[in-house]
């Protein structure tokens, strides 16, 4: 097995842990509106948690999401082009790519490290740890990084198949 299926099998098990954070957060908010409306005691935890399951679904998600790809592309003109342009086209814009997930990684690091030095809590009143949730960008991004790495080298092998 190459280190690109590799990759794509990481961010298949990433995409598939986080998958299973959705009806946990579908179930907390049941939860909640039960406990609001039909017995008139909401919680205080249930937004917080399932603001926290939804950002690590949503960040720890989009590595398997680019391994699908579903991440948004302008298929309208996209679509239209020869697949060599497209291939060109992919290899020009992963410097895009390359540098926003870049940033993503070095300042969530910065953010996530500042966090973590400060056992940060969440500024409402039930106050829960929130460092965990800033410690998911560097991961994603990294995950990202190798995700992107794995679909520009077989964009790359394309264009050196086309060639031949």
């Amino acid at each position: 097995m190459s280190w690109v299926e590799k990759i794509d099998k990481l961010s298949e098990w990433f995409g598939r842990v986080v998958s299973y954070m959705v009806p946990i957060i579908i179930a907390i908010t049941i939860y909640e509106v039960v406990m609001r409306y039909v017995f008139t005691r909401p919680t205080i935890w249930v937004h917080e948690t399932s603001d926290h399951l939804f950002a690590f679904s949503f960040l720890l998600g989009g590595a398997y999401t680019l391994s699908q790809g579903g991440h948004v592309k302008v298929d309208v003109l996209y679509n239209h082009f020869s697949e060599r342009s497209r291939v060109i086209l992919d290899i020009c814009t992963s410097f895009f790519f390359f540098l926003f997930v870049g940033l993503l990684l070095w300042k969530g690091g910065e953010m996530a490290w500042e966090s973590v030095r400060l056992l940060e809590r969440s500024q409402t009143p039930w106050g829960p740890y929130i460092f965990h949730v800033y410690l998911a960008v560097p991961v994603a991004a990294s995950l990202m990084l190798l995700q992107g790495l794995a679909a520009l080298i077989r964009v790359v092998r394309k264009l050196r198949e086309k060639g031949k």
